[in-house]
């Protein structure tokens, strides 16, 4: 049989594994790598030749993801034994590139093993584990096509990696004391340090001082997260106010004594992936210190992924926070020198080493909803492993995704390749890692897109990027059909459905600034059915940054302009009733998530956000989950949903005395009541029963929760976001399939 095996099966040990197959069959012939996947011949007797084809796909090694198995019978040549043979770079490239997986249990044990040569060695891999996509430079995956090219294998090494029987067979980053990367403690100057590394490293942290550790996909930023001090040093240093920082524990039973856990959260904790989880801390304050989450009853944790994280967790007599090591907005370091010149003001010390990083990775950040993982942020562990979708993209598409928490994607065949997380393209730094990212995604999967898809807003710099390209085919996506698309195809969906998006904003077909949006979509196009009545957004992007420019507008809108709270924090409030009154500079919104900073700042929640969402976010932590009440709304007028109804509501109760928390569950409820019943209006109109939740609002738990609830008692199938984030870094994804679907009706 000539045997073809596509998906991700390159550098997953899948050679190995067909190998040691073959010769326990007693099979003869060969396997090797080449731009498609694996190649395979076998010859032997009919029963065996037929086991081994069966075997593939059930048996294969577990980093592996076999997506086809295609035999062909060949005439048998006669051969005796079984080899790896020589990749092959001819043809087109269709290999798959796997994600960095976490160290597995076997190389955890040699790392602690006495008597193992690799005792304590920060390097360790096999097959089933190490350093994948971020330091690939092209395809066949081989070692000379990685970063390890410049570390030549000892004979100790050579002979596990040509030792049939080993776990290293052709293991590309393997890799020992004797022949490896190496580790270095550096001083904020650059100038090495003397002892033990990692050992000093541990000092660093216990001094309260803040370390800077180089990672699979870059650098991070650590401090001991029991350290109220350490923490709020890292935070005036990074210019990072309040947004939570992640936390590093040793074990998943350290983790337990911090969070509560149920079997899908401690799934994805320990997972070969190793994400950052959204977890619900312990009741008490616990050993964390305030300053590493502040007010927020959620902690982002994650387990080691790297032998020198085990190593420093070992040595480290408290949990860590290992955060993005980068200053706010700016993406984060992963080249030595770089980390260097940017770090330096922030580290006292750098832990790092001498294995390049070829693409930086953050960390993915994913939390669990109804028993499955919902991904927030969608890099590490994942990128570039592809989304199979059930349809032919009849021509390659690069989609450019949006300009906040931007990702692109390139896609052919049946797969879209999701790009790690590029972050906000608002900076020269992010651009360039943007740019840089869509080149190398083009050369690794070799894809050169005959359409290029975009946002319809003139100045996200993803859409210029795409308006100056030439030789394609360029085609525009409506902001918010990309979030509903991309919760189709996340859920292998085409519609129609009834899609609710919810976001901060995104530019509409009518130059307006959507985002409270019904639609009617399908994967090729869509229709507004029904959106939030818009209002003005005074001082435009000022109105984001400052949530009370937004309980003006709202307070204006449902005429209860009096002498509120909010209005006496906020001296200013004339001038901006006078932009609204006027229409200077105020931009009409339907946007969701200023209704959200509406409601803070009039609770007193909020009234300056020092990252995107604060508010809300801080508006559902408030939030009483045991109160039953929701405001309502009155019936639209053309379409448009008088949400403002749901301010007025939370405006009375703050005036009687109700309490915050209570006002605030009132209104997430009012909020899930008024999605309900807008859809039930467009089921009567459609006879559609399915509904897509997309945007970046859904994030919102308790919202989620509440309208999944309200949704399916009324009848409804709801459709949900996994596979990539229901926020902006989902919108790529969406623009592919977009893209695809309006190609194939051509």
């Amino acid at each position: 049989m000539r045997v073809r095996v596509q998906g991700v099966v390159q550098g997953v040990g899948f050679r190995p594994f067909v190998h040691s197959l073959a010769t326990r069959l007693g099979l003869a012939g060969h396997v090797g790598n080449d731009l498609h996947g694996v190649f395979i011949e076998v010859e032997g007797t009919e029963e065996a030749v037929e086991l081994f084809v069966a075997s593939l796909r059930p048996q294969a090694p577990p980093l592996a993801v076999v997506e086809d198995v295609a035999a062909v019978p060949v005439e048998p040549l006669g051969d005796t034994g079984f080899h790896i043979v020589a990749s092959s770079s001819a043809g087109h490239r269709e290999a798959l590139v796997s994600a960095d997986s976490a160290t597995c249990d076997d190389c955890l044990r040699e790392l602690s093993d006495p008597g193992d040569r690799r005792f304590g060695y920060p390097f360790v891999n096999c097959t089933n584990c190490g350093p994948r996509f971020t330091i690939v430079r092209d395809v066949p995956y081989d070692r000379p096509l990685t970063t390890m090219a410049g570390f030549a294998m000892c004979a100790a090494c050579a002979a596990e990696y040509g030792d049939t029987a080993d776990r290293r067979f052709h293991a590309q980053p393997v890799c020992c004391r004797a022949c490896g990367p190496t580790l270095a403690l550096l001083d904020a100057s650059g100038a090495p340090r003397g002892g033990d590394p990692v050992e000093e490293a541990a000092a660093v942290l216990a001094r309260g001082e803040v370390l800077a550790v180089k990672g699979l996909g870059g650098y991070h930023l650590a401090v001991d997260a029991t350290d109220e001090d350490a923490a709020l040093a890292l935070r005036k240093r990074k210019l990072r106010e309040d947004k939570p920082f992640a936390v590093m524990v040793a074990t998943v039973d350290h983790a337990r004594e911090l969070v509560t856990l149920d079997d899908t959260e401690a799934e994805l904790l320990t997972s070969r992936r190793r994400p950052i989880v959204l977890l619900r801390l312990r009741s008490g304050t616990g050993p964390i210190a305030p300053a590493v989450a502040p007010g927020n009853p959620r902690l982002g944790l994650m387990l080691p992924y790297t032998p020198l994280h085990h190593l420093l967790l070992r040595r480290c007599a408290t949990p860590i926070v290992l955060t993005s090591g980068n200053v706010s907005d700016e993406p984060i370091a992963h080249q030595d020198d770089d980390a260097l010149r940017r770090l330096s003001g922030i580290a006292d010390a750098f832990l790092t080493h001498d294995r390049p990083i070829h693409v930086r990775t953050d960390d993915s950040v994913v939390r669990a909803f109804r028993g499955r993982p919902m991904l927030v942020r969608r890099s590490r562990g994942y990128a570039p492993e592809p989304l199979a979708v059930p349809w032919e993209f009849p021509r390659p598409v690069l989609a450019c995704g949006a300009e906040l928490k931007n990702t692109f994607s390139v896609a052919k065949q049946r797969h879209v390749f999701v790009s790690h997380h590029i972050g906000d393209l608002e900076n020269y730094e992010t651009l360039k890692s943007f740019t840089s990212g869509v080149e190398h995604f083009r050369k690794l999967f070799d894809v050169r897109p005959a359409i290029v898809a975009h946002d319809l807003h003139p100045e996200y710099l993803s859409t210029k990027y795409a308006r100056e390209l030439t030789g394609v085919e360029l085609t525009g996506v409506q902001h918010h059909h990309a979030h509903i698309a991309s919760c189709l195809a996340d859920n292998t969906e085409t519609g129609p459905v009834i899609g609710v998006a919810f976001d901060g904003l995104g530019y509409g077909t009518d130059g307006t600034l959507w985002g409270g949006e019904f639609l009617v979509a399908g994967l090729a196009d869509f229709e507004r059915a029904a959106h939030l009545a818009p209002v003005p957004m005074p001082g435009g992007a000022a109105a984001i940054r400052q949530p009370w420019r937004m309980a003006v507008s709202h307070l204006i809108a449902c005429g209860e302009l009096a002498e509120d709270e909010v209005l006496r924090r906020n001296p200013s409030w004339p001038e901006v009733a006078q932009l609204v009154e006027h229409g200077l500079n105020s931009p009409l919104t339907s946007s969701a998530g200023r209704l959200f900073d509406a409601v803070a700042a009039i609770l007193g929640v909020r009234d300056m956000v020092s990252y995107e969402g604060q508010a809300a976010i801080e508006l559902e932590q408030l939030a009483d989950r045991h109160e039953p009440g929701a405001y309502r709304t009155g019936d639209p007028r053309g379409g448009a949903i008088p949400a403002t109804d749901l301010v007025r509501a939370a405006v009375h109760d703050v005036r009687a005395g109700v309490r915050p928390p209570v006002v605030s569950a009132r209104f997430h409820n009012g909020l899930a009541r008024l999605v309900t019943e807008a859809c039930e209006r467009i089921r009567l109109s459609t006879g559609l029963h399915a509904v897509a939740l997309s945007g970046g609002v859904f994030q919102n738990m308790l919202l989620l929760e509440r309208t999944v609830a309200r949704l399916e008692s009324r009848g409804f199938r709801t459709l949900t976001h996994s596979r990539v984030p229901a926020n902006d870094g989902g919108i790529s994804f969406g623009q592919a399939v977009v893209a695809g679907a309006r190609d194939r009706l051509r």
